[in-house]
């Protein structure tokens, strides 16, 4: 494992995101890893509950986009022209690695501090429970431009409209927020996380696995009688569209030209992109 440590603490599995320096950003193992490490605790008959954390300063900042987004190449494909199925097959692969957690066999707690934004969200939604610190932020800030959230657990968690609310807007919302409209189960300050997200942990390894494993595959499936999986599909193919679009292509160029945190502040800023960036299409 390059991207994360993985060790069974009793009946807790605990995965945690190790790049700190980086925020623990997604690199393109690290997807395939978080899979292993929860194939990992459910082959082992003494683990009843996984545990999903980050280590440093943040959860999981997303992507690690900087060297995508200044460079001169496009983020998944290395030549031009785009082609939108080989974009597909990568971001599924990757989406299909985070669902790892959601279609674990044993339940999983992501347990975010500081930040769960664009990619990471996915990772910390695709978790059965979520407790964040009340100062925690998480956000699919991409919506703006440039991206889709691929799991799309956002609607899923949150019902139609709240989930507009966040992917039509981009913003972040604190911990306090996320609990207030239901997007996670519990918010504590961040002093409190660990004992929170240890108690959580410690009253689920208590259940007997069978009648945790009846419970999740119940109510999971409800989530693929709504079209889960259809609704990924689209969302992962947006999801390129996004990066290559006129207004992703224009954000891409920007963050060629002043970087992409440069690029990144202008995109959230609530600034109109076309003006801002100098776009103009044509009327109907």
């Amino acid at each position: 494992m390059k991207t994360l440590t993985y060790r069974r603490d009793g009946r807790i599995a605990r995965i945690t995101l190790n790049r700190p320096k980086r925020l623990n950003a997604i690199t393109a193992a690290m997807p395939g890893e978080i899979r292993a490490a929860v194939e990992a605790a459910n082959a082992d008959p003494k683990v009843h509950v996984v545990v999903l954390a980050g280590a440093g300063p943040a959860f999981c900042a997303g992507y690690d986009l900087v060297e995508y987004a200044e460079r001169k190449t496009p983020l998944i494909q290395t030549e031009m022209p785009w082609d939108p199925m080989q974009d597909y097959a990568v971001m599924k692969r990757f989406t299909e690695d985070f669902m790892a957690l959601f279609r674990s066999l044993k339940p999983t707690i992501a347990k975010v501090h500081g930040y769960a934004v664009a990619g990471g969200s996915d990772i910390a939604l695709c978790c059965d429970l979520v407790v964040m610190a009340e100062e925690a932020r998480i956000g699919y800030p991409p919506a703006r431009v440039w991206g889709c959230p691929t799991t799309a657990m956002w609607v899923y968690r949150l019902g139609a409209e709240r989930a507009k609310r966040m992917l039509l807007t981009g913003d972040l919302v604190d911990g306090r927020e996320a609990k207030a409209i239901g997007l996670v189960a519990d918010a504590v300050p961040a002093r409190a996380l660990d004992a929170r997200v240890e108690a959580l942990a410690a009253r689920l390894a208590g259940v007997p696995q069978n009648q945790l494993m009846m419970q999740k595959l119940m109510i999971n499936q409800a989530l693929h009688n709504m079209g889960l999986e259809t609704t990924q599909m689209f969302a992962t193919v947006f999801d390129g569209i996004a990066r290559h679009s006129p207004e992703g292509m224009a954000f891409k160029r920007r963050a060629e030209k002043v970087g992409f945190k440069q690029a990144v502040r202008e995109r959230d800023s609530g600034a109109p992109l076309d003006e801002l960036w100098g776009l103009r299409r044509k009327r109907r």
